[in-house]
């Protein structure tokens, strides 16, 4: 059985991810923001996953893109599945990607396949199609991933139409209280996203061991994780306000930060050893402590698996400042971030894996300017992980309007 990921904002984040996860060989790329996996579905560990935004299982592959052929499909097969659903409302949703139909043809399709199905004797409700796809937020209000629910996502695969039901999307409650619940929080130094907090923790991992794979499925995020379920150690050494090490804990992982700053270390300490512990239940322990992480020895912390941290992003830019400022500050993070990899270097065995969010300043639209080390990081020891899927230059986090971006830059040390 196969696996369908609708990926999130940048489809690259998405795909990097489940490559570092399941491998290369198991994701292909469909169109420019959905990605097949060759795992079976109750594999797959959604819930870990930060960049991708909704779920679904391949149902059928259809050799037509013409809608009228597929609408016809649908029309035959889907009073059948109904009559397998529990009795009760039948929830009904449509979403299409990359296929020429417009929201009011989706609408008239599903106003079809409910006359069809309402003709076995069963009541059902259809979702209104605003849009040509429901979003995360529709998904959830409407149920349409519950025992009733029936969200139909058709993919165009070049000359084919895969069509996949949905199984989860993303819990934005979760996240929203993983996030703004959090009791010390501080605006000033950058909002460290917990969904972001996964990737970087993803990239950094590698792939999953198989052996774990239905234990880890088995546990929801935000779930308390039994330790060691993955019997590995994270270090974040920029820890600011603990969202990584929060992230790793509720993963599986043993997790220990540092930070220069103390109020960061207090804060981090707070939301994990209080407000973590209190909310999840939460019996792991960790370790955090102020050091600076350009001279820092980490040697009291169990040994090193691997690194997931955000960097030192500089100055908090609202608007793209006068050159002259852009590239003192370019030049005060590339210091900072070099002296911390020429730091860690001797501390971690060869091989080690790191995935560090640093700076990248937004000059034009979709145009960046980038740390100088980016491009020589071999001098320093470490090779850049490539990936097959997506381009390293295209691990950018960052909106629109957004001067500072986070570029997630994946080494192993050499």
């Amino acid at each position: 059985m196969q696996s369908l990921l609708v990926l999130g904002r940048q489809p690259a984040l998405g795909l990097a991810e489940l490559e570092s996860l399941y491998g290369a060989g198991k994701v292909r790329p469909v169109g420019d923001k959905v990605a097949v996996v060759d795992i079976d579905p109750c594999r797959l560990a959604f819930d870990r996953l930060g960049g991708s935004v909704k779920f679904c299982k391949v149902l059928s592959t259809l050799q037509t893109t013409d809608w009228r052929q597929i609408e016809q499909f649908l029309t035959d097969t889907s009073p059948e599945h109904s009559r397998r659903m529990p009795e009760g409302k039948m929830q009904l949703g449509l979403s299409a990607i990359g296929l020429d139909v417009r929201p009011e043809r989706l609408q008239a399709t599903g106003l079809s396949l409910k006359k069809a199905i309402r003709k076995t004797g069963r009541s059902v409700r259809l979702i209104p199609n605003k849009a040509v796809e429901l979003n995360t937020a529709q998904v959830m209000h409407n149920r349409l991933t519950g025992p009733n629910g029936w969200e139909l996502v058709f993919i165009r695969d070049d000359e084919q139409t895969i069509i996949s039901q949905t199984v989860e999307v993303q819990d934005i409650e979760s996240y929203t209280r993983r996030d703004r619940g959090r009791p010390k929080r501080d605006t000033r130094v950058g909002m460290l996203p917990p969904k972001l907090a996964q990737i970087i923790i993803n990239l950094a991992a590698g792939q999953l061991p198989q052996d774990k794979l239905e234990s880890i499925c088995d546990i929801p995020a935000g779930e308390p994780v039994p330790k060691p379920l993955l019997n590995k150690n994270i270090l974040d050494p920029f820890c600011g306000t603990g969202v990584i090490i929060q992230e790793a804990l509720l993963m599986g992982y043993s997790a220990y930060g540092s930070d220069l700053d103390q109020r960061m270390v207090d804060y981090s300490t707070h939301n994990i050893t209080s407000w973590l512990r209190d909310w999840y239940d939460f019996k792991t322990v960790t370790g955090i402590e102020k050091a600076d992480a350009t001279a820092a020895s980490w040697n009291a912390f169990p040994p090193i698996d691997f690194v997931a941290s955000e960097t030192y992003l500089g100055r908090p830019f609202t608007v793209l400042p006068k050159p002259e400022i852009l590239a003192q500050t370019v030049a005060d993070c590339n210091l900072i971030i070099k002296k911390f990899l020429q730091n860690i270097h001797g501390q971690l065995k060869p091989g080690t894996r790191l995935c560090l969010a640093v700076p990248a300043w937004q000059i034009g639209p979709d145009r960046f300017k980038h740390l100088p080390l980016v491009d020589r990081i071999s001098d320093l020891g470490y090779n850049r992980v490539n990936f097959e899927h997506a381009s390293g230059n295209d691990l950018l986090y960052y909106r629109a309007n957004q001067v500072v971006a986070r570029e997630l830059l994946v080494i192993t040390r050499k």
